[in-house]
Parts: structure tokens; sequence; C-alpha cells
């Protein structure tokens, strides 16, 4: 949450076309979005039932593996528009 703070304002700064300031931008977006999801779905396994289960513990590695996979591709699409 922190990090979009600073990388949106920096987005917005750095020499990039309109389309790579949409992409920077969108990047983190979808990455806020991805976390507020995964958020959701871990705040219904707890209040499903507390007890270890393994599926309330694959629900959560699920979500906790979306938001790596939205965090690689913000490095990506920050990467490809800053060095390409």
């Amino acid at each position: 949450m922190a990090l979009s703070g600073v990388l949106i304002p920096l987005s917005l700064i750095l020499h990039a076309s309109g389309e790579g300031h949409a992409l920077l931008i969108g990047s983190i977006l979808w990455v806020l979005l991805v976390e507020l999801l995964n958020s959701a779905v871990e705040a219904t396994v707890d209040r499903i039932s507390l007890e270890d289960h393994r599926l309330a513990k694959r629900a959560k590695d699920i979500g906790s593996a979306a938001v790596l996979v939205s965090l690689v591709n913000a490095a990506v699409v920050w990467g490809l528009v800053l060095f390409f």
C-alpha cells in the first residue's frame, strides 16, 4: 500500500508516453485490487472457521499466489516501460 503511494506519483514524473503512464499506473492499481481481493478471501475464511483445514489453507495460499503474480506483472511492466 505504501509503495503505491510512492510509485503512482513517480510514474507521472517519469518520461514515458501516455500509454506508458497508463501501464505504470494500471499495474499498480491491479496489485492493489488483487491485494484487496486476497484480504477479502482471508477474512471470509477466518470468519467461517478459525480451525486449521487444508482447504482454508489452500484458499489463502492461492490468494497469496495471485498477489505474487500481480507483483511480478507490475515489475515486468515497470521494467519494460522504463528500459525499452
